[in-house]
């Protein structure tokens, strides 16, 4: 190592010219009896693909600096020590379908066949803030997810399952406080102190304007809801991830993988500044931030991307905001596979796309993985299918020999310069969002939204002109299909669901109820109000989810889409 970096320059001018005679004299002919089998070669983001990767790009490459150890800043390698060696990442397949007792069943199959945390989905009612019994909710309930309305839904949905041993993450946002209120409920009901209380609620409100709209309340009213939690667990649920910071949808709604990058990063600053702002000190919280990205199909984009991450938030959190504690500085992720990727079409070789993205997040160093069913695009998920999904990972984890050591594709000549690129290309992003004044202003203005709506376009012209191939899809495509088993949701879930909802509000204390409403209302309405307590007493009393987010509605209004396209 010379001059701080891991090359000798001189050899790195001779490498350099050596392969510019390997060019003209081995390459140059070679290319002209076998001509390139495509005009362009490039990541599934259309970054440009050179022919061959040397170290000689690298010639500013420190090792300690820019690589270092796992479990040393900046964490490039990977948060802990001993990575996979130590533990395996958590397995978490996700589920959610019918009613509560359809899904409790779901998660203690999983447990049973090895699965290691759980993961919610909800039904579109509930991601709205709607009650089942909703005229709003009519025939989409426990349609794409569990029917949660009130804690008696939560109750039985954990039935049987104990709070203090099992991690569960559950992917809301607009709604996130009222469920997680309802779930503490359940805990305190199984006898189950909060501070032994483990797991993540997604809670990420920015990126439901960028991508997936799935909001309540405008930005600046649920970001004071979320700062509210950050200060409630940081005092008395300690062991709960309070935000999963969320480039997955980002990615679902088109991005390319550096916009991935850049958007959730910037996502997480505004977060960390809004409980700055709140007067919540940064170690405090910081800790407990947790993120969630996406898993596509381009192997090594995907690799470079998970390590830029991590390398451009402990350097954020370092050098922004001067965190202390170095929990603060490390990046740690969940990942899923791109639901986006899965195509109707031959959906036995969405078991192959799954295998290679889940591949790549190990890789990548993920703390805990989910693995799409290959009927996802038909339906949601059979036990067959997600059984698949699972032994997908536990066949990586345990016969694949790619968790026996540590980052394994570090140092390699391409990994390296495609994560230095990353890296580069996403600041240029986050100091653009600066300029605009942050990432809630940047939402307002549109422009993230652009940008992603542009590389969704850009994308879909590559493969409608055959430029990018999707097997099964515009290459080659197949006039049978075999079809497979799907899993379907009885009309009859609606129907009991609406009369467990109406006996509830029949049964709890209706004076209890209404109280805990006119504190909540009460309580949004003064700023310094921390409104977690007031939601989790509210969950005691059976108040339903719906009845809490009108309330707030009432007092917070209501987010509407600027529609800037």
């Amino acid at each position: 190592i010379t001059g701080g970096t891991m090359y000798d320059r001189k050899k790195l001018a001779g490498i350099a010219t050596r392969r510019k005679k390997w060019q003209d004299e081995e390459l140059a002919p070679s290319l002209r009896k076998s001509p390139p089998r495509l005009e362009r070669f490039s990541t599934v983001s259309d970054e440009e693909i050179d022919l061959l990767y040397t170290p000689d790009p690298l010639s500013n490459f420190d090792y300690e600096e820019d690589l270092g150890y796992p479990g040393q800043y900046p964490y490039t390698r990977g948060v802990q020590p001993t990575m996979y060696r130590g533990r395996l990442w958590t397995m978490r397949q996700f589920a959610g379908f019918g009613s509560a007792e359809d899904t409790n069943a779901r998660f203690k199959f999983l447990l049973s066949q090895g699965q290691t945390g759980l993961s919610t989905a909800f039904h579109f009612p509930t991601l709205m803030g709607y009650d089942s019994d909703s005229p709003r909710a009519r025939g989409e309930v426990g349609m794409c997810g569990v029917a949660v309305d009130s804690l008696k839904d939560m109750e039985i949905l954990f039935d049987g399952i104990p709070l203090d041993k099992v991690t569960t993450s559950m992917t809301i946002n607009g709604p996130a406080a009222m469920v997680f209120a309802m779930y503490l409920a359940v805990a305190e009901k199984q006898g189950v102190p909060f501070h032994k209380v483990g797991g993540t609620i997604q809670n990420d409100i920015l990126k439901e304007y960028i991508a997936q709209h799935s909001w309540i309340f405008p930005p600046e009213p649920s970001m004071r809801i979320i700062t509210d939690i950050l200060a409630y667990c940081a005092d008395n649920v300690p062991r709960w991830n309070t935000i999963s910071i969320s480039g997955y949808h980002i990615r679902e709604a088109g991005s390319t993988a550096v916009q991935e990058l850049a958007f959730t990063i910037a996502d997480g600053i505004a977060y960390v500044q809004a409980g700055i702002d709140a007067g919540i000190p940064v170690d405090k919280f910081a800790p407990r931030l947790s993120y969630f990205f996406n898993a596509q199909m381009d192997f090594f984009e995907e690799i470079a991307k998970y390590r830029a991450l991590r390398r451009m938030w402990a350097r954020i959190m370092g050098e922004r905001f001067h965190a202390k504690d170095e929990n603060s500085w490390k990046l740690r992720f969940h990942t899923q596979t791109a639901g986006c990727t899965l195509t109707a079409q031959q959906p036995m070789n969405n078991v192959v796309r799954v295998a290679l993205q889940a591949l790549s997040g190990v890789l990548g160093g993920t703390q805990s993985l989910h693995t799409n069913s290959m009927d996802e695009t038909l339906a949601l998920p059979s036990e067959q299918a997600v059984t698949v999904a699972l032994r997908t990972q536990q066949i990586i984890a345990e016969e694949s020999g790619v968790a026996n050591t540590i980052d394994p594709l570090g140092g390699s000549f391409f990994v390296e310069q495609l994560t230095n690129g990353m890296e580069e290309k996403a600041m240029e992003y986050i100091r653009k969002i600066d300029e605009m004044g942050g990432m809630v202003a940047a939402i307002k203005q549109g422009y993230p939204q652009r940008e992603v709506a542009d590389a969704a376009f850009h994308f879909q012209r590559l493969v409608d002109a055959g430029k990018k191939r999707i097997v099964g899809l515009n290459a080659y495509r197949s006039q049978e299909e075999t079809p497979i088993p799907l899993l379907k949701i009885d009309d009859r879930v609606e129907k009991r669901q609406v009369a467990r909802t109406k006996e509830v509000r029949r049964r709890r204390d209706a004076k209890k109820a209404r109280a805990c409403l006119s504190a909540l209302k009460e309580g949004s309405l003064t700023p310094k109000v921390n409104l977690m307590p007031l939601l989790v007493d509210a969950a005691r009393e059976y108040v339903t989810l719906g009845e809490m987010c009108d309330t707030l509605r009432e007092t917070m209004g209501v987010y509407t889409d600027p529609a800037m396209f």
